[in-house]
């Protein structure tokens, strides 16, 4: 099997994978909570039976920037809770509604992130993000989707909301675990060359949060919001269950 056939395969597991968990979110409710209330029960018991300690403390699961991470050469602008990268003029512009705790966005980022940056320095696709706080009960302790969406919104007052974008999922925690602390988010803005305190007192001070969450709120109200990760372009859902769903859209 050559490699644009694995390349492909494995674009196609990720699609599914996403679309699935997707899928599953939107129509459990209340039972998807309740499983995982279940779950985090059971091994909270294993771990005082079994009398093992578990520390996220180590170097191992500290949060650092992965080789190769860059800027985009795009113009961007955060409006609200809304980063909105690309230049005026793009064939397409299209919301994309995530959340950083979310397993169905770090595939769908793994699936179709090359492909949206060179789409957005090509100056055909314009891209709205929308990072939402919509899985925040789902890490241990809760308020992870919460912190990192306005870690992000702070970094884009900074200039580096891409590169703090990329890391976010690149070291994605487990969902239903622990999430980067507001330490370890301050830490990955001065790795990426955000100085000074104001990036810092963004973060801990959550001085972004109303804004993701008025976000989250009005898109929840459209009635059209399925869970992230949800793609929409003029209103619309577009259905990304395909490998040409955005060649198609910057024609």
């Amino acid at each position: 099997m050559g490699g644009a056939e694995r390349n492909a395969r494995k674009k196609k597991q990720a699609q599914r994978a996403a679309k699935s968990v997707t899928a599953a979110r939107a129509t459990s409710g209340d039972r998807t909570k309740i499983v995982i209330g279940v779950v985090v029960v059971l091994v909270l018991a294993l771990v005082v039976v079994g009398g093992v300690i578990w520390s996220k403390s180590g170097e191992d699961d500290a949060l650092t920037v992965p080789p190769g991470v860059t800027g985009v050469s795009a113009p961007i602008v955060r409006e609200g809770g809304v980063v909105v990268v690309g230049k005026d003029g793009a064939k397409a512009t299209i919301d994309v509604y995530e959340d950083f705790l979310c397993p169905a966005c770090g595939s769908f980022k793994k699936a179709y992130g090359d492909q949206i940056k060179r789409e957005i320095e090509a100056g055909t696709l314009k891209v709205k993000y929308h990072v939402l706080p919509f899985l925040i009960r789902y890490s241990s302790p809760e308020g992870y989707s919460r912190d990192a969406a306005n870690a992000a919104l702070c970094a884009a007052d900074e200039g580096k909301f891409w590169e703090y974008h990329e890391v976010l999922f690149a070291e994605q925690p487990d969902e239903g675990g622990p999430g980067h602390t507001k330490a370890e988010l301050v830490k990955l803005g001065a790795d990426l060359g955000i100085t000074g305190e104001g990036f810092k007192q963004c973060v801990e001070s959550g001085a972004h949060e109303a804004e993701a969450q008025s976000d989250l709120d009005a898109v929840k109200a459209t009635g059209k919001f399925a869970g992230t990760p949800t793609v929409m372009k003029d209103g619309e859902v577009v259905d990304w269950d395909g490998d040409d769903w955005l060649t198609n859209l910057v024609k």
